[in-house]
């Protein structure tokens, strides 16, 4: 007899086996209905300035000197946060479709890398524009938008003839629509509407940047996931263990020059797929580059 999934099942599957994309969806809405939890028991107790004040402290990215540099911690908890549904409905939409199709390219681990590296950019640009424009009024960063636009970015760079539809209708290549966006930011720079053009900028860089020389050790999100990668094993003490080769059921560990060149023909074929899909769209694959694109990304 089969028992029924509950919806709480159904998310945790979804959270699980999703993507990391799905994943960040998650953390973000989650994040999202504990602040709301909070603005509505806030009000409850008529202390709405105080609740506002403390979620603001705890989330928002302030461009204010002092206070930018006596909450660090902004820059990382800012690009997770949300005040409004309309806000985080458009990022999550969007997050959702570009992180699918950047997750498919480059896999989980860079997706996540990206984000990251891409909102405290973004938080970064906004709070030096601060400083070096008098005429821009301090404000309090808030949102994924630099985030999504760093993973964005990267892909229409990467992809610049990808061609999508806009609502079912018109055919348009995915630059187009990157350049639509900068340049809409740079028309409101001088508009006073709340949005932190600078931080889309900031995003907008590193995506920008992520895709050039992409295989290169000096490519800016491989830089960043071995500062990561090594801030990591400070804590846990782990190396990363070499691959090893299974024949029947002997096992035995790979040498360096066996390592170095699997990775170096696991490589080409991924540039060799990576290419594909860059002139003949993802539905070009078969199941078995499907499949070891998959693979890849896992690693």
């Amino acid at each position: 007899m089969q028992t029924q999934r509950t919806f709480i099942d159904d998310l945790r599957y979804r959270y699980k086996h999703g993507g990391m994309h799905i994943r960040l969806i998650f953390i973000n809405v989650i994040v999202f209905a504990a602040i709301s939890a909070t603005f509505i028991f806030g009000h409850l107790a008529k202390e709405d300035d105080a609740t506002e004040y403390i979620l603001l402290q705890i989330f928002g990215l302030q461009t204010e000197p002092l206070a930018f540099v006596t909450h660090p911690w902004a820059l990382l908890t800012s690009m997770f946060a949300h005040f409004s549904i309309i806000h985080i409905l458009l990022n999550m939409v969007f997050l959702y479709f570009a992180g699918k199709h950047f997750e498919q390219i480059f896999g989980d681990k860079r997706l996540l890398a990206t984000y990251i590296l891409g909102g405290i950019a973004g938080g970064l640009l906004e709070f030096v524009a601060r400083l070096l424009f008098p005429a821009l009024n301090d404000v309090v960063v808030i949102g994924a938008s630099g985030s999504i636009m760093a993973i964005f970015i990267a892909i229409a760079f990467y992809q610049p003839n990808l061609k999508v539809r806009l609502f079912g209708l018109v055919e348009i290549k995915l630059i187009w629509i990157a350049v639509a966006f900068i340049v809409l930011d740079v028309i409101k720079l001088s508009s006073d509407d709340g949005v932190a053009h600078f931080a889309h900028f900031g995003g907008a860089i590193i995506g920008a940047l992520s895709v050039q020389n992409i295989h290169s050790k000096t490519n800016i999100v491989t830089v960043f996931q071995g500062i990561t990668r090594s801030l990591g094993s400070l804590f846990t003490g782990n190396k990363r263990p070499k691959l090893t080769i299974v024949r029947g059921e002997k096992i035995r560990k790979m040498t360096d020059e066996e390592y170095n060149q699997n990775a170096k023909e696991r490589q080409k074929e991924t540039d060799r797929i990576l290419d594909k899909i860059s002139k003949s769209g993802y539905d070009s694959l078969n199941k078995k580059e499907k499949d070891f694109l998959f693979n890849q990304s896992k690693k």
